[in-house]
C-alpha cells in the first residue's frame, strides 16, 4: 500500500508582470518515510523551480488512492463512503476513504472517480467533492530508483559474498581431505612443504 506525503514548498514565482512573488505550493509525493519524502520533493522540483525553495512542512497525507488523467491537471479530493461487516462481530461499520482525481470540474471529477472505482465489491458514495490545492503528484516509479545514491564501493552484493563464502567452505573442505582443486593452494602447499 502507498504512503502519500502532502509536501509545502515555500519559493518565489514569477507571475504574468515579470515580478517575484513568494508562492506556496503543495505537493504530493508516494514515499516509504518522511525522510525520503524530503530527498524525493528536493530531487523532483530541483530541476523545475528557478532558484532556492524551501520544504516548509512535510505530513502523511490520508489519500489512499490517486487516479491521473492525462488531460487536465487540476486535483481534486473526493470522500469515499462505503459500508462494510465486522467479520467477528458482524456489526457494520462505515468506511471512509479520501482519493484524488484529476477533471476539468466537480461533476467530472464525480464520473471519473466512479469509472475508477467501477471494480470495487462494495457499494459506495462519494459525498464530498472539492478541488485540491494539490499542484503536481510524485508517484513512486521504478526508475526513481536511480535517485538513490550508489552503494559504498566496500560493499558487494550478497550473491556475491555467498558465493565467495561456498569457494571457501569447499576449500576447507578439499583441505582436510588432502584435496587441492585450487592450483594456486596446492602451489603453496608445495612451496610450504618444501621449506619445512
Amino acid at each position: 500500500m502507498r504512503i502519500w506525503f502532502l509536501c509545502k514548498v515555500k519559493y518565489a514565482k514569477e507571475n504574468e508582470q515579470g515580478l517575484l512573488k513568494n508562492v506556496s505550493e503543495q505537493y504530493l509525493v508516494d514515499a516509504v518515510s518522511f525522510t525520503e519524502a524530503e530527498a524525493r520533493i528536493y530531487d523532483m522540483l530541483g530541476s523545475t523551480i528557478r532558484g532556492d525553495f524551501q520544504v516548509t512542512n512535510i505530513s502523511k497525507s490520508n489519500f489512499v488512492d490517486v487516479f491521473p488523467y492525462d488531460d487536465i491537471d487540476i486535483w481534486h479530493k473526493c470522500k469515499i463512503t462505503y459500508v462494510v461487516a465486522d467479520a467477528d462481530s458482524g456489526k457494520e461499520k462505515k468506511v471512509t476513504q479520501y482519493m484524488l482525481v484529476t477533471a476539468h470540474d466537480v461533476k467530472e471529477a464525480y464520473d471519473r472517480i466512479h469509472e475508477s472505482l467501477s471494480n470495487m465489491l462494495v457499494t459506495f458514495r462519494v459525498p464530498d467533492i472539492t478541488e485540491s490545492p494539490i499542484v503536481e503528484v510524485f508517484p513512486y516509479e521504478h526508475d526513481d530508483e536511480e535517485l538513490l545514491p550508489p552503494p559504498p564501493a566496500n560493499l558487494k552484493p550478497l550473491s556475491e559474498v555467498k558465493a565467495e563464502q561456498e569457494r571457501r567452505e569447499s576449500t576447507r573442505a578439499g583441505n582436510e581431505r588432502g584435496n587441492f582443486d585450487d592450483p594456486e593452494e596446492a602451489e603453496l602447499r608445495e612451496f610450504n612443504e618444501g621449506a619445512e
